[in-house]
């Protein structure tokens, strides 16, 4: 392996360039980064050479920031390039979204690419997100996506083959919360190992695997039969009936991880 590739296909030179576009933010936006990390296929575990690098992050602004008549804008954006697609919410609007029990800030928390974080301030949210966490919400996050997916990207005889990993990854979490196993891990590779047992499926999933691998996020290909006749069985099965969180929610703990976190730390 080249010196330069770091852990999960992420070379260091692009953490850096990664670490440096974040610096430019907090100084350009006046915010502190408390967390970024990968969401894309390179957290995932299915990244081609070619694929881009999605950056999701949060952030907090001065005390100042919260203390206005109208609510500011709480989503920073960079402009998307060939390679970086770098995206952040403000910690209110996270925790915000935490409460609801949002499946994709909780997917950013499980990302094995991280490449910045307040520790303090993180562990508290990991542990609020167990707290907040709905099986009920989850599974029907991601079944949505597996249904759109599926209908939007795979229904021609020739079809873009990492597009099946946009519906596998979703079923199979689907899979995870139904078997009472809490929130699905982000990586693609745990989900399967976990989730699938049937010889031809994986096989098939491996194959898939390794052709992407190779060739890159462009690859075309005809239908799969087993993958189609997987994610149709999958979709078409019955609605389950998810037992409720185990914890009571409480919101005071959110607004004190807010509180302290924008007195507690001032930039």
């Amino acid at each position: 392996m080249d010196i330069t590739t770091a852990i999960h296909g992420v070379s260091e030179p692009m953490r850096e360039r990664i670490r440096t576009v974040l610096r430019q933010i907090e100084v350009e936006k006046e915010v502190r980064v408390l967390f970024a990390c990968e969401s894309g296929s390179r957290g995932w575990g299915f990244a081609s050479e070619d694929s881009d690098y999605d950056v999701r992050f949060i952030y907090v602004h001065k005390p100042q920031w919260y203390l206005r008549v109208d609510s500011p804008r709480d989503v920073i954006e960079k402009p998307i390039d060939a390679e970086l697609d770098v995206c952040g919410w403000e910690l209110r609007k996270a925790l915000g979204l935490l409460k609801r029990a949002n499946p994709t800030l909780i997917d950013w928390l499980d990302s094995p690419v991280i490449y910045r974080q307040d520790d303090e301030v993180m562990a508290r949210i990991n542990a609020l997100s167990k707290r907040f966490f709905s099986p009920e919400r989850a599974r029907w996050h991601y079944r949505a996506m597996a249904h759109k997916n599926f209908h939007h990207y795979l229904q021609g005889d020739q079809v873009r083959l990492k597009k099946y990993f946009y519906v596998l990854r979703p079923l199979l979490a689907v899979r995870w919360i139904e078997a009472g196993k809490g929130a699905p891990p982000m990586r693609f590779e745990q989900l399967l190992r976990r989730t699938v047992q049937e010889g031809p499926l994986l096989q098939d999933i491996a194959e898939l695997l390794a052709a992407k691998q190779r060739t890159g996020e462009a690859l075309y290909g005809p239908r799969r039969p087993v993958l189609h006749a997987f994610i149709e069985a999958e979709l078409a099965r019955a609605e389950v009936t998810l037992a409720p969180p185990a914890h009571k929610r409480d919101d005071a703990l959110l607004d004190a991880l807010l509180f302290d976190t924008v007195l507690g730390k001032n930039i």
